[in-house]
């Protein structure tokens, strides 16, 4: 199983990035998180195999938005309004968990994406 990530790359605070990760299959949960330097790596959103439940962590809340076409087996992030403090590379990833539930753990994926650098200056 692989995840491609793309979409990722410099931009000003105000600006807007959206992140595409397509999948090799069909997969469950699928969510972003980023790292940044020196930091651990964190949730962003996730959403479940369905669509019906979606997490945003509180600080991309409101300027972030998750999706998912399952017939193309790719998530998306739609990254408005960023800032500098978005600054991170952020990761795609997935699992094979279908239900209702939305896992926010990095230990609940089991597949990730290379990552990429998405740079926010002021």
């Amino acid at each position: 199983v692989q995840l491609q990530a793309s979409g990722g790359g410099l931009v000003q605070a105000g600006d807007s990035l959206r992140l595409s990760c397509a999948a090799s299959v069909s997969l469950g949960g699928m969510g972003w998180f980023r790292q940044a330097p020196g930091q651990e790596r964190e949730s962003v959103a996730v959403i479940n195999w369905s669509g019906t439940s979606i997490y945003y962590d509180r600080s991309v809340k409101g300027r972030f938005t998750i999706s998912r076409d399952n017939a193309k087996n790719t998530v998306y992030l739609q990254m408005n309004s960023l800032s500098p403090e978005d600054t991170a590379v952020y990761y795609c990833a997935g699992n094979t968990i279908y239900s209702g539930s939305i896992l926010l753990h990095t230990a609940n994926y089991d597949t990730w994406g290379q990552g990429t650098l998405v740079t926010v200056s002021s």
